[in-house]
């Protein structure tokens, strides 16, 4: 059986004291247990985004989460002051924190967590495919280098299916059951990109139109994943 969350983690995760040693990486889909195939041929010599080494403690799913709830509590927070003082108002941008748990950002049942760890999965990939870079010679490759990482049969058959698949924006959004995950969808696609293309850009947005994300929540989202490396651990003080 397809174990979402742990291969979101392999993605995601396990990367301290790689590469510059700043931080993990997210360079599309990661330097995880992909990262010699999926994101380095896929994503070529793009830098991706960086995360602090906190979001290790948080995990892979829990660090997305907590990017995609900081921007929408933002977002509420600013509409409720905007509402309040009859006008234009700015409200104070909230610390990123891990989502609390039970929330549509942080799911407590098993396979709830299972279904978002696939969506996000399915999310990132979709992105890494909006350039047009992974033709059938490119998707050779990833396919021979992913057979060399001793990833299970089940994961490696979800990767591949996915990398099969034609770029179907629609089914990215149909995954988003709630605001929330809408939001939480949207925020691991940009971290799977640096949307330094027409393409990409025109990518987002046509998802975060698909996903009914207000113009503003969108921008949150995206200061949110800019400051990514500044998430806390449960624990901090």
């Amino acid at each position: 059986m397809l174990d979402a969350k742990r291969l979101l983690e392999q993605v995601l995760g396990g990367q301290a004291g790689r590469g510059s040693g700043k931080g993990p990486s997210l360079g599309g889909l990661g330097t995880g247990a992909l990262a010699g195939g999926l994101a380095g041929i896929l994503l070529g010599t793009k830098t991706g985004r960086k995360l602090g080494g906190s979001t290790l403690k948080l995990g892979a799913m829990a660090a997305i989460g907590a990017i995609a709830y900081k921007a929408y509590r933002d977002w509420q927070a600013a509409k409720v002051a905007t509402s309040a003082a009859a006008g234009p108002a700015c409200a104070e941008p909230s610390p990123l924190l891990p989502a609390p748990a039970g929330t549509a950002f942080n799911p407590v049942e098993e396979q709830a967590q299972q279904t978002l760890a696939r969506s996000l999965l399915r999310a990132m990939i979709a992105a890494a495919k909006a350039d047009g870079h992974v033709d059938a010679q490119e998707q050779a490759r990833v396919f021979a280098e992913i057979d060399k990482l001793g990833l299970g049969a089940e994961d490696k058959a979800f990767v591949f299916d996915e990398l099969r698949a034609k770029l179907d924006i629609d089914a990215v959004a149909a995954d988003a059951a709630t605001p929330e995950q809408a939001a939480e969808i949207y925020a691991a696609s940009l971290l799977a990109i640096e949307p330094d293309s027409a393409a990409e850009r025109g990518y987002l947005a046509m998802l975060a139109a698909r996903l009914r994300l207000d113009d503003d929540l969108v921008a949150r989202i995206h200061r949110s994943v800019a400051t990514a490396g500044d998430i806390r651990p449960p624990d901090a003080t």
